[in-house]
């Protein structure tokens, strides 16, 4: 198994388009937005392309993440030439609950041999060429070996309606982990905690929507006050601003708490990773929030190999050099408009 890490769009595109060019029997993929531009269009040429050669091309979008991309101009294309996509959960009358529960992982799988996984979706935000320096920060990492069969796999049960993934009994020095499986409905909140819970020297968090729940903060707070160093990157620019109010209402208990809290500065913050002691890593889809603990469809990737440990806490240094720390003295003296902003982002916490 190889690793290797994408913090660039333009980068990352194109190897997943020439992964997808070399395809021979089988390609998957996931993703939250797929967008009617130009990184958009690429890969809807591609996809068709692979289609026409006789690959197997299977396309599964959400329905609520891609509704104002313009995607159904896209997928209409694909469909007409031989891809086989599906909308997750389009809304319904019926069942309108349902739409509340989204898809929100990104996944590539090219003939069951490498996958892509990550942060990234499919649009030109991403893209230095396109948008220039005010493109997204963002994370991805593509992987060789019997981990990428796996991703085909999991891939292959959500297709086919399988939603609880059945863990491995002894977990490798890396695994894929789904936020639903059979033995835990909240896989995802319980990897994250109980990384914090071990950890001894380091917790080194990024993420750009940070609503956390209660055993989260708290598992936070405990490594901070038995002296492990917790620092908490997170974005001062942000598409949603109610996530941004609600993130905020949590800053003050973290910080009385010896939890150290960045502000990213430069431009939209969108990777989702945690370094724990530079030994342990999760890199993929989920935010360290409600929806994606308790609500949406996430993946991750969990790795103990201390070179890609040691390589994701390089990058969030370097990111740390275009960081705001946020002083708990300053803080408290925030003026009461803010303190209500907290409120109206923290009471809708669970649906951001």
């Amino acid at each position: 198994m190889s690793l290797k890490l994408f913090i660039e769009g333009d980068l990352l595109y194109d190897a997943m388009l020439a992964s997808i060019r070399s395809a021979l029997e089988s390609i998957y993929l996931e993703t939250y937005i797929l967008a009617d531009d130009e990184i958009g269009h690429l890969f809807c040429q591609a996809l068709i392309e692979g289609a026409k050669q006789g690959v197997d091309v299977r396309v599964h979008v959400d329905a609520a993440g891609s509704l104002f991309w313009g995607a159904h101009r896209i997928i209409r294309e694909l469909k007409k030439h031989g891809v086989k996509v599906r909308w997750f959960h389009r809304w319904s009358w019926r069942r309108p609950l349902r739409y509340n529960r989204r898809n929100h992982r990104k996944l590539l799988v090219v003939d069951r041999q490498a996958a892509f996984l990550g942060g990234f979706n499919i649009h030109r935000e991403n893209s230095r060429r396109l948008v220039g320096d005010e493109r997204w920060r963002d994370s991805h990492v593509c992987f060789t070996g019997q981990l990428a069969a796996e991703a085909a796999e999991i891939f292959d049960d959500f297709w086919s309606h399988r939603r609880r993934w059945v863990e491995r009994v002894q977990p490798p020095k890396a695994m894929l982990v789904p936020n639903h499986t059979r033995h835990c409905r909240r896989r995802m909140r319980c990897v994250y905690t109980e990384g914090f819970d071990g950890a001894c020297s380091s917790v080194n968090v990024t993420t750009p929507y940070f609503v956390p729940d209660h055993r989260t903060q708290q598992a936070l707070i405990a490594a901070a006050q038995r002296g492990v160093k917790v620092r908490l990157l997170l974005s001062r620019k942000t598409d949603v601003l109610l996530a941004r109010w609600a993130a905020q209402a949590a800053y003050a208990s973290l910080l009385a708490a010896g939890v150290c809290i960045f502000e990213y500065q430069p431009r939209v913050l969108h990777a989702k990773t945690a370094v724990v002691d530079g030994s342990w890593v999760t890199l993929g889809t989920a935010n360290l929030d409600y929806r994606s603990f308790f609500v949406n469809y996430e993946l991750n990737l969990v790795v103990r190999e201390v070179e890609f440990c040691h390589l994701l806490e390089d990058c969030f240094e370097q990111d740390l050099l275009q960081a705001e720390e946020i002083y708990p003295v300053r803080w408290a003296q925030r003026s009461l408009f803010q303190h209500f902003l907290e409120m109206i982002g923290w009471c809708a916490r669970r649906w951001l």
